[in-house]
C-alpha cells in the first residue's frame, strides 16, 4: 500500500489558484495570479528538501499536467518520475513516463493506493484535489502558507471536503515569511 500527499501553496485565506504566473489560471475572473512569485526561490529550496527529496509518483489533474509538460526541458527534474494524469481526454500525453487514468477517478486513485510503490504526491490540480478530499483519499497535507491574502479564488478546502483530523508532524519557515506545515492523517 502507498499513501497520497497533497503538495499545495496557499495564501493566508486558503487560495491556491495560480501561485506562480499571472496567466496560469484566469478562471472565475481571477486576476491575482503570480502571488507566490516574490517568495519563490526560497520556498522552492524548502520544497526540494522537505517534499521532493524522497521518491514519489506525481499525480496531476490534466490542466496542471499540461502546464508542467509545457515547461519540461530535457533536463527537467520530473522527467524520470512516473506521472499519473487524471483526464477525460484520450489524446497522447507527450511527456515521458506519463500515464492517464480516466473514468471513475476516485476508484482509480484508490486502486493506485492499494498497489506497491512510492508515495503518490499531488501538485497543484485544484479540481483533482477537490475530488480526492471529497472521497477521503488524502493521507498527508504538505502546505506552504504565504503571508498574503488574495481575497478570492479557488480555495484548498471547498464544499465537499470530508471532515478529517490531521497531526502536525513537521514545520519550518523561510526568512521571507512562508510557513511550511506537514500534516499526517490521524486514525
Amino acid at each position: 500500500m502507498r499513501e497520497l500527499a497533497l503538495l499545495t501553496f496557499v495564501t493566508l485565506d486558503g487560495v491556491m489558484q495560480a501561485p506562480k504566473m499571472p496567466e496560469e489560471d484566469w478562471s472565475g475572473g481571477f486576476d491575482q495570479g503570480g502571488w507566490a512569485d516574490p517568495y519563490w526561490d526560497e520556498v522552492m529550496e524548502l520544497v526540494g528538501r522537505e517534499a521532493m527529496a524522497e521518491p514519489y509518483d506525481a499525480l496531476f489533474g490534466r490542466k496542471t499536467f499540461d502546464m508542467f509538460a509545457a515547461h519540461a526541458s530535457d533536463d527537467h527534474p520530473m522527467n524520470s518520475f512516473k506521472k499519473i494524469v487524471a483526464t477525460s481526454k484520450s489524446d497522447e500525453l507527450g511527456w515521458q513516463n506519463s500515464t492517464a487514468i480516466t473514468g471513475d477517478i476516485p476508484a482509480e486513485v484508490a486502486r493506485l493506493k492499494q498497489q506497491d510503490g512510492p508515495l503518490l504526491q499531488v501538485h497543484g490540480s485544484w479540481q483533482l484535489i477537490q475530488t480526492l478530499l471529497s472521497h477521503d483519499l488524502v493521507d498527508e497535507l504538505r502546505l506552504w502558507t504565504f503571508p498574503l491574502v488574495a481575497g478570492r479564488g479557488k480555495r484548498l478546502f471547498e464544499r465537499g471536503s470530508v471532515a478529517s483530523k490531521f497531526s502536525l508532524v513537521k514545520t519550518d519557515n523561510t526568512s521571507n515569511g512562508v510557513i511550511m506545515g506537514i500534516y499526517r492523517r490521524r486514525a
